[in-house]
């Protein structure tokens, strides 16, 4: 296979020693501490897999000393959700999923990545269906954090691409939906980059957030203790650089340019060679 096609070979056999394992999910969604030792979070093989909860992932960040936004609720019992003492704004989201699927940015009552208005039982009965189906998900009820100016609305996404403790980029997306926006790729100096990726349409005049050093040294710190090729996302908000998840497997290796493929091998077998 020529390098063009060895990303998604290489990411696709990550998912498969990942997820194809009888333990798997059970890896996943066993609850960890922030305070637990490095020792136990790393007490099993590719145990990197934890971080794919999202709850796990929080407390991973928090341990390294990185922001994460407030955490109101978190549980599978959706019907013990209090919505009268949550804030006007709030994020829900769920533990393990991907794509921002059931994710609610609410905004008094406005979902902002659908634009529709949700009840609380509204929220409550697509909550529970989903639990019914799978009894390992749980659900996070967070801060809606602001922007760096104060306000609330749709984040934009710093996705950083990188190689135990190594950035090779990062794609600074202005997002309008979980599924549209626009940006430009960067590396950690803030120099603009040939296209890696080719999912969102390219946008000129980006400036780096007021936080980017933060965001910078944040991502090496987490992607050394990760160990391994992983994609680190954070915000940009009103507190500085927040924490939003680990991503091991951007994508299925899908939607990179030629460039973007040539530059992954590259870092991959110069800072993680030989590793899954």
């Amino acid at each position: 296979m020529s390098n063009l096609g060895e990303v998604s070979k290489r990411i696709q056999h990550r998912h498969h020693l990942f997820w194809n394992d009888p333990n798997a999910e059970w890896i996943r969604n066993t609850p960890m501490r922030a305070d637990d030792s490095m020792e136990k979070w790393q007490d099993v093989p590719y145990w990197q897999r934890k971080l794919s909860n999202k709850y796990n992932a929080r407390e991973f960040a928090i341990k390294h000393g990185c922001k994460v936004a407030d955490l109101y609720w978190r549980g599978s019992d959706v019907q013990q959700i209090n919505f009268e003492t949550l804030p006007l704004y709030y994020v829900i989201r769920p533990t393990v999923g991907h794509s921002s699927n059931l994710v609610f940015l609410m905004h008094n009552g406005l979902n902002l990545f659908d634009d529709k208005g949700y009840s609380p039982e509204d929220i409550r009965d697509i909550l529970r269906s989903e639990v019914d189906k799978n009894p390992d998900l749980e659900f996070l009820i967070e801060e809606f954090l602001e922007n760096e100016e104060g306000e609330h609305a749709i984040l934009d996404d710093y996705k950083l691409l990188c190689f135990n403790g190594v950035i090779a980029s990062c794609h600074a997306i202005k997002r309008f939906s979980p599924s549209k926006g626009e940006g430009n790729f960067y590396d950690e100096h803030w120099n603009k980059m040939e296209t890696l990726h080719l999912k969102y349409p390219l946008v000129d005049g980006q400036k780096p957030p007021k936080c980017w050093d933060e965001i910078i040294s944040q991502a090496k710190m987490l992607s050394k203790a990760y160990g391994i090729f992983v994609r680190i996302d954070f915000y940009a908000t009103s507190k500085g650089a927040v924490f939003g998840e680990f991503t091991p497997t951007p994508g299925m290796g899908r939607h990179f340019s030629s460039y973007g493929k040539k530059l992954m091998i590259r870092y991959w077998d110069m800072y993680c060679k030989g590793l899954v």
